[in-house]
């Protein structure tokens, strides 16, 4: 692998995207509908009425973490984001070790969500039309609509993912507006879910990782702020209404479905073979049937749109490693008219179709197999990047704080690191909650995070001792403007 020359390394689109543009990435990536219609149910099922306060505190949990993340969002600015900051913060090798376990972790969560778009369209149209289209076929479709947009201008892509956004938080809002109506479900606005006492009950651990990975995502505005106007603002702008806005708005919804059916019977009905239709049942019962067949088609839409924001996450950390040399060069290039990483975006795309393949090939189920399982390793990889993220601002500014304060640079990344770690320890000990796997699969879906970590180290100690220039100018190529 060679270090991209100027040449052959041209820029993203600088300025191209704006603050809002970045919320819409960002709250898009993390598909509300798709997270309360198809997998708030799950978590439910697993932690019954604990489940939304688990969502709030992995909220809360997360702005602790973003005000360290965006104050070193000002000081280093590079597509590959939680990785540059962890060199910068934490030395480069650990960086270029992160940096492989950040590209495993997108696209294992990207190929998760394609598939779970196609499961979504198959079951969704056949509902509400009879006809009966194999989801791979959708999931390929999707597939090359999602490798064409992301070949395009990035601001198309914001503006798809703006529109996706509004409608399925709209049909949630008027099912949480037909519930409180109602006076709040069969036992009235139950405030006892709320109640830290679950939070001991099995199943906790398992559910954290849906919860965390509920905001899997935010951290793009910090993957974007190339390609962003006035990143000093705009990133953490964007971030903290983002983690704010999800914390809330989760917590309430997930609130909602309980109260819904009432504390005493949403895990029985979660766990039951109701449990993938729980919202919409309850949507048709409190706000209607036209409210319920238009979830149906906006979480085809919002998977669809969340797929489509982990691709071109996964295509920048594609872009970034191979413009600084820890991948081959080609994916360090741009395209010339659209300033989108065009090679990074096909390999990219073939890893997703490989993916797709393999699935229908073998007969696995792409929602129980293919979603839970890769999502369970791309979240379980983010929030370890999320973990030495935290560490690393700790580490940036332990020496000059730079004008910053020390809740915001000390304490709150210490407390983020420490918080992140203990629900790393409790998702492990509950994964096969999640997967329904045994543990010998479970385990070989952990294992490539300490071997991808310990592989990234090669090439960046590879590249200190032949280049030493070359080895400066990793995570700092078109970063760091202040």
């Amino acid at each position: 692998m060679t270090t991209p020359t100027a040449s052959t390394s041209r820029g993203l689109s600088g300025g191209a995207i704006g603050t809002g543009d970045l919320v819409f990435f960002v709250v898009a990536a993390s598909a509300p509908l798709t997270v309360m219609a198809g997998v708030a149910p799950v978590a439910i099922g697993m932690a019954g009425g604990a489940a939304p306060l688990g969502y709030l505190i992995s909220g809360l949990l997360l702005i602790v973490f973003a005000t360290g993340f965006t104050a070193m969002s000002r000081f280093v600015r590079n597509a590959g984001a939680f990785y540059a900051y962890i060199a910068r913060g934490l030395g480069r090798p650990t960086g270029a070790g992160s940096a492989y376990v950040a590209l495993f972790s997108y696209n294992a969560i990207e190929v998760g969500l394609l598939a779970a778009f196609g499961w979504f369209a198959e079951s969704g149209v056949e509902d509400l039309t009879g006809v009966h289209v194999p989801w791979w076929l959708w999931a390929l479709a999707g597939l090359v609509a999602i490798g064409v947009l992301g070949y395009l201008k990035v601001t198309l892509s914001a503006r798809i993912l703006g529109v996706a956004l509004v409608l399925e938080v709209l049909v949630l809002l008027v099912f949480e507006g037909g519930v409180v109506a109602d006076g709040g479900g069969p036992r009235g606005l139950d405030l006892g879910t709320l109640s830290p006492g679950g939070l001991g009950n099995s199943g906790v651990g398992g559910m954290f990782v849906l919860a965390i990975g509920a905001f899997v995502g935010f951290e793009a505005t910090a993957i974007y702020a190339e390609e962003v106007r006035r990143p000093e603002r705009s990133v953490p702008r964007a971030t903290c209404v983002a983690v704010a806005f999800l914390a809330l708005f989760y917590t309430f919804t997930v609130w909602m479905i309980i109260n819904a059916y009432g504390s005493d019977r949403a895990q029985a009905v979660a766990n039951g073979d109701g449990g993938t239709d729980m919202v919409f049942s309850a949507t048709e019962r409190f706000a209607g049937a036209w409210a319920s067949d238009s979830m149906h088609v906006l979480l085809i839409t919002s998977a669809f749109a969340a797929t489509l924001a982990f691709h071109n996450g996964a295509a920048r950390y594609f872009y970034a490693l191979g413009r600084e040399g820890l991948l081959p060069a080609r994916l360090g290039t741009v395209s010339a008219r659209t300033k989108a990483p065009a090679t990074a975006v096909v390999v990219q795309s073939g890893i997703a179709l490989a993916v797709t393949v393999l699935t229908m090939a073998v007969g696995a189920d792409p929602y129980t197999v293919t979603f839970l399982w890769t999502s369970g390793s791309g979240i379980l990889g983010v929030m370890l990047l999320q973990a030495l993220t935290a560490l690393a601002v700790y580490g940036f500014f332990r020496a000059d704080r730079r004008g910053m304060p020390a809740w915001r640079v000390v304490a709150a990344p210490l407390v983020a690191c420490a918080g992140l770690a203990v629900m790393i320890v409790l998702v492990c000990a509950d994964l096969d909650l999640l997967t329904g796997a045994s543990t010998g699969v479970n385990v070989a879906l952990i294992a490539p995070l300490p071997v991808l970590f310990a592989a990234g180290v090669v090439p960046a100690l590879r590249i200190r001792r032949r280049d030493a220039a070359a080895y400066e100018r990793l995570t700092t190529v078109d970063a760091d403007r202040v």
